[in-house]
């Protein structure tokens, strides 16, 4: 696998510099671009495409919601960490529904950020622990969600595996389905669950009981 290129976007250079020196030892990180707001990062994309961005939530100019949502037109197979300060939900429900595929806290110890990375990068998503205890305490401190359509004892089982960052072929082998079979499934969980990603499915999934963390 050659080093990927990857975008740090964040207003706090030392932040960036901090992290851009730790990220520099990873054999599989390549070039490494900076940007310190997201119209920057928006404008850098169209000389230096990159498979990854690390983007902070709270930046002048362009914000890193609307910088996630506008880089993942342009650059679907993008894949992008936010990261914030704050665990309010408020947060990472936005950037879920941008288009975000991980969640780290900024003061995550590197050993979290290497794999929030490795993670992503294999095609899964990422929360920091903080932010998964976030979701328990908003989802206790509220009613119970009403679903629409109930769940059936094989999506409930395939949501679970999806949570466990187990892609659809994997899933497939796992429960002895053709993947054509897993992919139907995860279209109907999406529908019936009103989920806009694979992340929307975990948050999901947590809040109503599915998973357990």
């Amino acid at each position: 696998m050659n080093p990927i290129a990857i975008y740090l976007v964040d207003d706090h250079s030392l932040f960036r510099e901090g992290l851009k020196f730790l990220l520099s030892g990873i054999d599989t990180i390549g070039t490494i671009y900076e940007a310190d707001n997201g119209q920057q990062f928006l404008d850098g994309l169209k000389t230096h495409p990159v498979e990854l961005a690390l983007i902070d939530i709270e930046m002048p100019v362009v914000n890193g919601i609307d910088a996630a949502r506008q880089a993942l037109e342009r650059c679907p197979d993008l894949k992008i960490i936010a990261l914030s300060m704050y665990s309010d939900e408020s947060y990472y429900a936005s950037m879920i529904d941008a288009g975000a595929n991980g969640f780290l806290l900024k003061n995550s110890n590197f050993a979290e950020v290497k794999r929030a990375i490795e993670n992503v990068l294999a095609g899964k998503n990422y929360f920091s622990l903080e932010i998964l205890q976030a979701i328990l305490k908003g989802h206790r401190t509220k009613s119970k969600p009403h679903t629409e359509q109930q769940l059936t004892e094989r999506e409930a089982e395939i949501l679970r595996l999806i949570c466990d960052g187990l892609s659809n072929p994997e899933i497939a082998d796992r429960l002895e389905l053709s993947k054509r079979t897993v992919d139907k499934h995860r279209e109907n969980l999406l529908q019936k669950t009103q989920s806009k990603n694979t992340a929307s499915l975990v948050i999901y999934a947590i809040k109503n009981d599915y998973y357990q963390i």
